[in-house]
Order: structure tokens, then sequence, then C-alpha cells
């Protein structure tokens, strides 16, 4: 192993054995039982066993001091590659080389005695890592005070929030001194201000040279915290790299998206009087090729195409578009323009193409909302959202500090061409 090298797996594969047994079929209590001697007779046939491999011939590097952000699809192997870093699940096959000391939070209460006070759990957890109780004692005000958890300190644990939990979990990995601090999607059950604190944490951690693994599904967070990623994809390894060649082959791992005017059609007519309708909805690339994921990067101006069909005689068009936290906040709000003037006749076609500067944007998922009407803004001819099927808005950051710009907010915009 380098000399840098804190982590290093080889050809790393973990297999499951999937036990298909039949489900009881009989409605009887005699027959029922029959039915589970069948299955208890058949338990162990090979017929009645499926492999799974859930990681199959990894093999990677990670260096000391690095950020490392595990990222994939559900199911990609990203909790089971963390588990047998963490030595609490062997491997199939393969070997791993770790360089130092490990603290793993990866659910919440792992290491916990729910009968034990915070007090007690503390200690007992720091042993669990390797520490002596001197050490513990030194890092033991540090850890109090990170976790906010003064009242209830010689409360047992059985009685804590879930909330509470993770954040004395996560002060006692991050405060004892481990050389590599894996941690889990746990993080999502703290409240925003604790995560973000986490998150600082680990960067402090990271910038006195220990090494700091990541898994999340909160794009935002592993782009800002990461500066190394890991794609996983089916249990192997899709892409190893700077975090944000990693992020950008993830969303290219994604559904892509198609839209057209019959896209949820009934649903559209609902909300809106059908005289004209969106007929294609397509997020650009820089060199104005159809961007099929709508991921962009934070410091990319997004840029959209829009084409409409009149189906009745109009007075013209107004366009409007609101760009939405996924809790449904508003981010970016009033873009609001007149589009045609003139009145529209049935058959008429109108195009367009709309630019927004990156920098209004922060890193995040979002919600997008278009909808087309009169030239006054008083009446809609079509409305589409996310409850059709629109892509999310991705967009991805590097570092980028998170700025809570959360609320009603005016952005410039411009209308780079149109036709109709």
């Amino acid at each position: 192993m380098s000399k840098n090298t804190i982590i290093k797996v080889e050809s790393l594969s973990k297999k499951y054995l999937l036990n298909k047994q039949l489900a009881p079929k009989s409605d009887t209590l005699y027959g029922s039982i029959i039915d589970q001697l069948k299955n208890f007779r058949s338990l162990n046939s090979k017929k009645q066993q499926e492999e799974f491999w859930a990681l199959s011939n990894l093999s990677l590097e990670i260096k000391e001091g690095d950020r490392v952000g595990i990222i994939g699809r559900n199911g990609a192997g990203k909790s089971t590659l963390l588990k047998i870093l963490s030595r609490i699940t062997p491997p199939t096959s393969g070997k791993i080389i770790l360089g130092g000391r490990v603290a793993s939070l990866l659910e919440v209460g792992t290491g916990f005695h729910g009968d034990l006070s915070g007090r007690e759990n503390i200690y007992l957890n720091g042993s669990i890592l390797g520490m002596t109780k001197q050490e513990i004692t030194k890092k033991f005000d540090e850890i109090v005070a990170f976790a906010e958890i003064e009242k209830f300190l010689d409360t047992p644990v059985k009685r804590y929030s879930s909330g509470m939990y993770v954040r004395l979990a996560f002060a006692v990995a991050a405060h004892l001194e481990p050389d590599i601090l894996i941690v889990d999607e746990v993080l999502a059950v703290g409240d925003a201000e604790f995560q973000k604190k986490c998150l600082g944490k680990m960067k402090d951690v990271s910038g006195q040279g220990r090494t700091v693994l990541f898994v999340s599904h909160n794009m935002q967070a592993i782009s800002t915290l990461c500066d190394q990623g890991i794609l996983l994809n089916k249990g192997t390894l899709h892409t190893a790299g700077p975090i944000d060649t990693c992020l950008h082959n993830y969303f290219g791992l994604l559904k892509e998206y198609s839209f057209n005017e019959t896209t949820a059609k009934s649903d559209r007519q609902s909300r809106a009087n059908g005289k004209a309708a969106f007929s294609k909805a397509i997020a650009l690339l820089p060199d104005n090729s159809e961007n099929k994921f709508w991921s962009f990067r934070y410091d990319e101006t997004l840029r959209f195409s829009f084409e409409c069909k009149v189906h009745e005689v109009c007075d013209g068009l107004t366009f409007y578009m609101a760009i939405k936290g996924t809790t449904s906040e508003t981010i970016i709000t009033n873009i609001k323009t007149n589009i045609v003037s003139k009145e529209l006749k049935e058959g008429d076609t109108i195009s367009f193409k709309l630019s927004i500067p990156a920098c209004h944007v922060r890193s995040g998922q979002y919600d997008l909302y278009f909808a087309i009407g009169n030239k006054s803004g008083t009446s809609w001819y079509d409305v589409i959202d996310g409850n059709i099927n629109l892509p999310a808005l991705i967009v991805t950051a590097i570092n980028e500090d998170i700025h809570d710009n959360i609320g009603y907010i005016t952005i410039p915009y411009t209308i780079d061409e149109k036709t109709y």
C-alpha cells in the first residue's frame, strides 16, 4: 500500500443467498402447517435459493485526508461497502487494507445500549472505537456540547428521540479522533441546522489529515462536502475520481426525460382552458443539444427551449416559470414575460428559448412549474409541473458554500430567441 493511501480495496465481492420459500396457500390450520413443513424441507434446496451479488470485483484506493462521497442508486452496494469497511460484515472474496482506526455511523443507535445513559454510552462507544478512558474523558465535554443533550445526559438513551440518538452518535464518532470517519445516510434524521453543523465538522476532521467517507442521496450535501467521489452501479465500480465527474456520471445513470404534448394531458386540461398547450420542454446544454437529465453545474447558465401549439384563437401568449424547492418553498419565481402580443389563430406554433444566469440558483434539486396564458396573464392555457412527471432540475456544486436564499426572489432572465 502506497505511503498516503489509507484504504485499499482489492477485488472485493459480497454475495447473499436469497431464499425463495413458498408462501402458505391453505386457509386451514392443518393446511398451513403442511405448507410450512414443505417450505422447511426445501429450505436448503439449491432450487429455492438465488445468489445476489451486492458487490462484485470492486477495487479502489482512498488517500489520507480525502473527503469521499459514495453515491449510486438504491441497491448499488453503498451500505454493503461501508459495512465491510467497518468490519461489520465479512466479504465473500477479496480483501481490504485499512491504514488507521475506523469510526462508523451507519444506523441510528448503532453501538448504543438502550438501558445505559448518554454519559455511559459515550464511554461504551469510545471503548468500542478503541479509545482509553482517559482519551474519552479528555473529549467528553466537547462531545456533550456538540450533541446538545446536556439536560438528558443521565437519561437512558432508549428514551431519546431518533434525532437525539444521531446527535450523540455523530458527536462521539467525530470527536474521538478516528483516522477514518464513515457516515451513512443517518444525518437525514437530524434537522437542517444540525446537518450543516455535521458537514462543517466533517470538513474540520478532513482538514486535520483524517479521511471521511460519506454516503447520502442529498447531492447538495455531497457536492458541498466532498472533493472525491465513488460512483457504484449494481455492485460494481462505475467511476472513481473528482466529485464533479462522479456526479455528472451519476445523473447520466438516471432515466432520460422526454416531454410531449400528450404527457398527462387530462391532468393539464383540468387546470387550464387548453386554448394553447406546451408541445415541447427541453433543457439545453451549452452547445444547444438536449440536456436529457436536466442537470447543470452551479456555474453554468440554465437554458431551456419551449414550443407551444395553439388550439383555439387567443389574444396573445404570456409565459410563466417557477423553480421550487422539493419541500415546496418557492426559491425562484416571478419569471413572467409576454411572448406574443398579437392574436394567435388555431394551428400557430410558438417557439422560444430562455436563459437564467447560474449565479442565481444555488446547488440542489428543484421542482419546476411552467405555464402559458393570455397576454395579460389572467387566464391560463396550459400548466405543467412535477405532478405530471416533469423532471427535477438538478444543480450541482463543487465545494460551494450553502447560501440560505430560500424565499421569494426576483431573478434576471433573457429570451434568447423566439419564432411564431
